[in-house]
């Protein structure tokens, strides 16, 4: 008896295959979508795979160091490797081409500073006149991801590495969750255009709900549009609606969480500055924006409108997202082609702001794939005052590029809620690893910046940085982008 079984059991399993082949030949010749499979019938599914193995393969096999996008590997593993306080050193020399168009070269100090000639990079105040300012202690900063977009562990992780390190989470424009608060950190409320967290049952800002939130954050950031989509309103997909992130939001279980492309009550400038006002003499606390600049007229007339109503109706910062920014699901055409990049963005709104005057007053952060050193110090020599990153934490927390943000499968556990995948994600360990990025950010720009003979990435201007516009040659950025004087004070 036990002799037969053992000959039945590989004979079942010999025919349990062939019995799924003839299915999937059946199947791929008399279905009518595909042509390749049509015709090649189960030989043809191996095209689709291999389509949907090739983004993977390439980042492993194929793709140089420098090459690949959205980040390339040689930028992925320096975060991973700060991120695990393996420090940034290399032996041989690097594989970045400094002969290549669009690198940047700072510009030495043939004397630099002794050790004991520098100091820290000091904390700057962001709305001062407010009842309640913001000392921010980091330039380096995480940028607004949603719990929604983002899983449990993940916002834990991310939340608990900011207090550590002393620096600020934007909550991002899903509102605040408990696992936000529960580190303590300090947090930027995000309000998104549809406000959640923060309206009434029509959908409308409401002041008592402001008054609350305003209870356990720092300031407020006004969400215009985002580098991943300008002109299009945050899009969750409906498998990450749980209970949990339906009643935060308080939206449906289950249903597409899609916000309007804009703020219904504000139709331009100066409805954007009566907006602010509102929320900053209801909670006390700073109130900024965050936008994609596509010309120079946004930046323009909203300067118009602060010099025409007076310094105290202007924002208490203005958060820059370059068109090259991208978590979370967003529409390729307005991924590829729609929002200035970074580094034409930057300095329209800072020479703007430079030439109205403004420059003092209001505070500037810089996000869109700023994950370096070195892009951070870039950054600060062109005139910003912060740096925020989202991809750049997220490579903290392990995630390996698969691309699958959208799709409720990211492998590593941090944009998705499948439990299984969740649990690879451990809180305590990742949330050391985002504190230790953030600390090894901010001492390699002040390590930038004693190589320049500064004191501290404060004191960075523009001619402590080189850009190669030419194979080869290179310009001081000052000379790319002359300051602008002043044209009128406001008092």
């Amino acid at each position: 008896m036990f002799e037969n079984l053992e000959l039945l059991i590989p004979l079942a399993v010999v025919v349990a295959i062939l019995v799924w082949f003839a299915w999937m030949y059946i199947t791929d010749v008399t279905q009518k979508s595909h042509a390749i499979r049509r015709n090649f019938p189960i030989i043809g599914r191996f095209r689709y795979r291999m389509e949907r193995l090739g983004e993977y393969l390439r980042q492993y096999l194929y793709a140089s160091d420098r090459e690949e996008l959205p980040f390339n590997r040689a930028t992925r593993a320096w975060v991973y490797k700060t991120s695990k306080d393996l420090g940034g050193l290399l032996g041989f020399g690097s594989t970045n081409d400094l002969r290549e168009p669009g690198s940047i070269i700072f510009v030495n100090a043939s004397y630099p500073l002794l050790e004991e000639e520098v100091t820290p990079a000091p904390s700057l105040i962001i709305g001062p006149d407010c009842r309640y300012p913001f000392e921010a202690r980091s330039i380096f900063n995480i940028s607004g991801m949603s719990y929604g977009a983002l899983s449990k562990p993940a916002v834990q992780a991310l939340a608990q590495g900011a207090f550590t390190a002393g620096m600020w989470m934007n909550t991002g424009e899903g509102g605040m969750s408990p696992y936000h608060q529960e580190s303590g950190c300090d947090l930027i409320y995000q309000i998104g255009t549809a406000k959640y967290g923060v309206r009434d049952l029509a959908g409308n800002l409401c002041d008592e709900r402001l008054r609350e939130v305003a209870k356990h954050v720092k300031a407020f950031e006004i969400k215009l549009s985002q580098g991943a989509k300008p002109g299009r309103g945050g899009v969750l997909p409906a498998v990450k609606v749980t209970e949990e992130i339906a009643r935060i939001r308080g939206i449906p279980v289950g249903q597409v969480s899609s916000s309007p492309n804009r703020h219904r009550e504000i139709h331009n400038s100066d409805d954007l500055l009566d907006m602010i006002a509102r929320v900053r003499n209801v909670t006390g606390r700073p109130v900024g924006i965050k936008s994609v600049i596509g010309s120079e007229r946004f930046p323009q007339d909203l300067c118009e409108a602060i010099r025409r109503r007076g310094l105290d109706s202007s924002p208490d910062f203005i958060t820059v997202d370059g068109g090259e920014g991208g978590s979370g699901a967003a529409p390729q055409l307005l991924a590829d082609h729609v929002g200035l990049p970074l580094n034409e963005a930057l300095p329209i709104l800072i020479d703007t702001l430079m030439e109205y005057g403004l420059k003092d007053r209001i505070r500037v952060i810089a996000s869109g794939k700023l994950v370096t050193s070195a892009k951070v110090a870039w950054a600060l020599c062109m005139g910003a005052d912060f740096v925020v990153s989202a991809r750049g934490f997220m490579f903290a927390l392990g995630c390996v590029q698969s691309q699958q943000c959208h799709r409720d499968t990211c492998p590593t556990g941090i944009t998705t809620h499948d439990k299984r995948r969740q649990k690879g994600l451990v809180v305590a360990d990742k949330a050391k690893r985002v504190a230790k990025y953030n600390h090894w950010v901010n001492h390699e720009v002040n390590m930038l910046a004693h190589s320049c003979g500064l004191k501290n990435a404060r004191e960075f201007r523009r001619q402590h940085i080189r850009i190669v516009l030419t194979t080869g040659k290179s310009v001081v950025l000052e000379d790319l982008y002359p300051y602008r004087e002043t044209r009128y004070e406001i008092s």
